[in-house]
């Protein structure tokens, strides 16, 4: 009555086998993602009120606290955003390691978080394409992970990207400000921008003029005609603060507000990858103009979450948590990453939180 699914993403990190871009070749990583449903025939509980459990193997993160670090991030700064733990995981009595349970988006978590929770879920599509326009109302429903066998309406997301696209430079902001929380949605900038997670929202890959954005979902309320943005898969999170190793794919070449090249797509990183300036995008150029706000939240983020005394506080005790679960992963997997090396991560992951809280 379970099934799980594993994920290419989650071996992407074993850099030593043969099949990392190849989904059909064989997973060289003992510990894969994993997303498990519950799904007991005839049965209509279930698991702990949970339908489905995300297992993130948290291959791509050595430091082993990206996922929970940032939804906690996020949280603290009152964005909606999954609760993460640490987990132990078994199978069929074999343990195969420590894991990021990632709580997952979907009806339950809007119930959760929202008064108003009737209203339209989307994952990974904006308001406005890469052109400057609305998307199609069947690209919408195709994005729909709630209310999609009901026949939903998606003007909302649909009409907000069109008074986007209409609207002058001036009358951005009255926009903006009518249908979303101005302080949510810029404590979400400030969050995002200074842990770095540039595999975001505001990275717009492109292949040739067409760029998109991804890891995001945006819920609807009806009742108040607003939109909230909800962060998604923070495993690349963090790590190109201060790096002189970045991710080759990962990083964003602007400031938050800047842009290059003429709004035109532009290679960028190790492997001059084309990306476009966020704030070419029109939505995020008028979150941008939010200055004073944003100015104001990130003080609040570096003197309050992200200050060492909360930081470390919640860093120290999760590494009190989860060592020997570590541990014993790292006697049992030659793949597995050896304790001293990730104590050295996680001592490497605070001096990042500190250049952080510099910029």
């Amino acid at each position: 009555g379970i099934r799980y699914k594993g994920s290419i993403g989650a071996f992407v990190g074993c850099l030593d086998g043969p099949n990392m871009f190849e989904p059909s070749g064989a997973k060289i990583c003992t510990k894969l993602s994993m997303k498990i449903k519950i799904n007991w025939e005839g049965r209509k509980e279930k698991f702990f009120g949970l339908k489905k459990l995300q297992f993130h193997s948290m291959n791509n993160d050595l430091s082993q606290m990206h996922d929970r670090a940032g939804y906690w991030l996020f949280r603290q700064m009152g964005v909606p955003a999954p609760r993460a733990v640490h987990a132990k995981l078994t199978i069929n009595g074999t343990y195969t390691g420590l894991y990021s349970l990632v709580e997952q988006i979907d009806s339950r978590f809007i119930k959760e978080n929202f008064d108003d929770d009737d209203g339209n879920l989307y994952k990974e599509i904006w308001p406005l394409n890469s052109a400057g326009a609305p998307y199609t109302i069947d690209d919408y429903i195709n994005a729909l992970k709630t209310n999609e066998n009901e026949n939903p309406s998606v003007q909302l997301i649909r009409g907000f990207g069109q008074k986007i696209a209409d609207a002058s430079e001036e009358n951005l902001q009255e926009i903006i400000s009518e249908h979303m929380n101005i302080d949510e949605i810029i404590s979400y900038a400030v969050v995002d921008r200074i842990v770095r997670n540039d595999d975001g929202a505001f990275h717009w890959y492109c292949e040739g003029n067409d760029c998109y954005n991804h890891n995001y979902y945006w819920y609807e309320e009806p009742s108040t005609a607003q939109l909230h943005l909800i962060p998604w898969d923070l495993d690349n999170a963090f790590e190109n603060i201060g790096s002189s190793n970045p991710n080759p794919v990962t990083p964003i070449a602007d400031q938050w507000g800047n842009s290059r090249n003429n709004c035109q797509p532009f290679g960028y990183g190790e492997w001059n990858l084309p990306q476009k300036s966020a704030a070419c995008d029109k939505l995020t150029r008028g979150l941008t103009k939010y200055t004073e706000i944003y100015e104001s939240l990130k003080t609040k983020f570096i003197n309050g979450p992200l200050s060492i005394s909360q930081i470390n506080q919640q860093i120290d005790l999760w590494v009190t948590q989860i060592s020997d679960a570590h541990a014993e992963a790292s006697d049992l997997y030659e793949d597995a990453e050896s304790v001293e090396s990730w104590i050295n991560k996680i001592n490497l992951f605070k001096t990042q939180l500190a250049k952080a809280r510099q910029n």
